[in-house]
């Protein structure tokens, strides 16, 4: 059987670049060699497209920005008109700018984004992707959207009856008219203590706890420098962060879930990337009752959003009485083999070879669907 030409797509705009390389080298490193060719696309951080003929290998995001400066500026600054395969690339395309003719001449068979956060993770290159007809891993344009968009995410979840802590949106501008409003009605909503959350970033960027009045501006005001629409949710007293990973299209399968011990106050981007004294317990010390809440939630919000491929869905349960609460879906979590999304799959019978392996099939099997459709009308 020949290989097929695995696109894996890294980097990216957001701010979350550094975990999509450490993804991404996880991928390129454990696609089966007898089965795929991957071929290594990189979008730089202002959004400049390269065939990238030195890939990533670092697979840790501490790793990636101790050194971003030393080696990998070598990297960034190299000559990206060729990769040395033996495969025939085209080398007539222009290689640093637009990713259409990249894409459409690579003649790839499926394309994984390892890509987080905006302009990777919410459904732009997703959209891409379906313009150019290229089979691709993960959620669709819509599930990725809703996926990176707290707050329409909420909405959608609690349409569904799905428990979720106490939250409010707010915009920038209703911020900048009338922040006093704001600050009376998130006490009396919320009280206090409160998280304050970017709308649309995920690996726990802006993100702050506030635990009085006098830190809520400030905390506001981090979040707004990431994003023009935040939330705001009442804190589940003494909480256990409990995760789950589902794969699939229209069936899918479950974890067994697990939970994050973290090392700080609560499991912000250092507690995830850059300490390692967080420990990750899999699979989850909970009763037979919530663990079989979990895994029926988990699935509930991958198909409210009308998901596909793959996903992670966190929860949140109070430590005094047990109250679970669901608490975000990310569409395109983290994929190295130390991740949680790969941990629970291992802990669940799945090496990540084979996850892989899976991810892929997902995505020609979803194409294959959508490619028939209209094909028998009259």
């Amino acid at each position: 059987m020949a290989q097929l030409r695995i696109g894996v797509v890294y980097g990216g705009r957001s701010r979350e670049h550094e975990v999509s390389l450490a993804s991404a080298a996880s991928v390129i490193s454990h696609l089966d060699p007898s089965k795929y060719e991957p071929v290594p696309i990189r979008i730089d951080r202002d959004g400049r497209w390269f065939f990238d003929h030195q890939p990533p290998t670092a697979t840790s995001a501490e790793k990636i920005i101790n050194f971003e400066h030393s080696a990998f500026n070598e990297y960034s600054q190299g000559d990206d008109t060729v990769i040395d395969s033996g495969k025939p690339y085209p080398s007539e395309v222009n290689l640093t700018g637009s990713p259409v003719p990249l894409l459409s001449s690579l003649e790839l068979d499926v394309v994984f984004p390892a890509l987080h956060g905006p302009y990777g993770e919410d459904g732009t290159v997703q959209g891409l992707l379906e313009m150019a007809d290229i089979p691709y891993v993960g959620a669709g344009v819509l599930a990725s959207a809703v996926g990176i968009d707290k707050a329409f995410m909420k909405q959608l979840f609690g349409a569904k009856g799905l428990p979720q802590v106490l939250y409010m949106v707010v915009l920038e501008r209703t911020w900048k008219a009338d922040a006093s409003g704001v600050r009376t009605e998130a006490g009396k909503r919320l009280g206090l203590p409160v998280f304050v959350k970017p709308a649309h970033l995920g690996s726990s960027v802006g993100i702050s706890k506030v635990t009085s009045t006098e830190q809520l501006d400030a905390a506001i005001e981090l979040a707004f420098a990431y994003d023009r629409k935040i939330i705001i949710e009442a804190a589940v007293p003494d909480a256990r962060d409990i995760e789950c990973g589902i794969l699939g299209n229209d069936e899918t399968e479950v974890s067994v879930p697990g939970e994050v011990i973290a090392s700080r106050e609560f499991y912000d981007y250092e507690a995830k990337y850059l300490d390692d004294s967080s420990e990750l317990c899999i699979p989850a010390k909970l009763d037979p009752t919530t663990i079989d809440q979990v895994r029926q939630f988990t699935t509930d919000a991958f198909h409210t959003i009308e998901c596909s491929g793959m996903a992670r869905v966190d929860f949140l349960i109070a430590g005094a009485t047990g109250q679970l609460y669901l608490n975000e879906i990310n569409t395109i979590p983290g994929f190295t083999t130390i991740s949680m999304y790969a941990k629970l799959w291992a802990a669940s019978g799945i090496t990540y070879s084979e996850l892989l392996d899976r991810l892929v099939q997902l995505a020609l099997d979803r194409h294959a669907v959508k490619s028939e459709l209209g094909k028998n009308m009259p």
